[in-house]
This record gives structure tokens, C-alpha cells and sequence, in this order.
């Protein structure tokens, strides 16, 4: 790790040694599969701890990759995206949703429509009683 070194606002105090903060190191998938296949191929007492010092690996890791390995080799190996899974459109959503706008066009013409038939009846009712009034009203 890197040293900052931070002068004490205060006088008279030493200096403050403050440590950057270590990044998170990330392994592709090649590197992994290279590290375990030479790790195998190992066979003398240390040569492992003496691989992953030279790496600057730990033995969890080694083990973690190998069962990775065994699970599904490269694949089990390589990196996973993160977040919700893509999902492909159906090719007829388009064609659903415009037959539902139709449909929801087409009944609210309907709607309409009924309203005038009975304003319709009202009106012919309403007529076909003064029509009745001034029938018997006039004999």
C-alpha cells in the first residue's frame, strides 16, 4: 500500500502517516485457469505456498477457483454480469399492445354510440308523448 504523508494542523505534533485504501483486485478468467493448471502440475512439498506467494494469492482462493473449475471449467470461471437478466422482447408484444389500443378505442366508440341509441329512445319516447297529449288534448 501506498503512504500519504499528512501534516498536523497543530504545532508541535508529529506528522500523521494515513494509508491509502487498498483497491479490490479482480482476476480474469484466463489467470485463474493459469494459476490452477500450474498449481496442478506442482508436486514437490512448498511449491504451491511458494506459487501463491509469488502471486500474492491465498490458499482459499486456489481452492475456490478449483471448484469452480470442476463445476463448469472456463465457463464457472469467466466473469458473471452483475444486475437483472436481459430479457428479449416478443417479437408479437408490439402487435398485442396495438390490438389492445384498438380494442380499448373500439369500446369507448361503442360506449358512445349505446349512449346516443338511448338518448335516441328517450327522445322518440318523448315525442311519442306529447304527440299522444296533443292527440287527446285537440279531440
Amino acid at each position: 500500500m501506498k503512504k500519504k504523508q499528512v501534516k498536523n494542523t497543530v504545532v508541535g505534533k508529529e506528522d500523521i502517516e494515513v494509508l491509502e485504501r487498498a483497491k479490490r483486485r479482480q482476476f480474469s478468467a484466463s489467470y485463474k485457469l493459469k494459476i490452477v493448471q500450474e498449481a496442478d502440475s506442482l508436486s514437490g512439498t512448498g511449491e504451491v505456498g511458494s506459487l501463491l506467494r509469488r502471486e500474492g494469492l491465498y490458499a482459499s482462493q486456489l481452492t475456490q477457483w478449483r471448484k469452480l473449475r470442476d463445476a463448469g471449467a472456463l465457463s464457472g470461471l469467466s466473469k458473471k454480469k452483475r444486475g437483472p437478466k436481459v430479457v428479449k422482447p416478443n417479437p408479437l408484444a408490439e402487435e398485442l399492445e396495438t390490438m389492445r389500443r384498438e380494442n380499448r378505442r373500439l369500446l369507448k366508440k361503442l360506449e358512445k354510440a349505446e349512449m346516443l341509441i338511448d338518448l335516441q329512445k328517450k327522445v322518440a319516447a318523448l315525442l311519442e308523448e306529447d304527440d299522444a297529449d296533443e292527440s287527446n288534448g285537440s279531440a
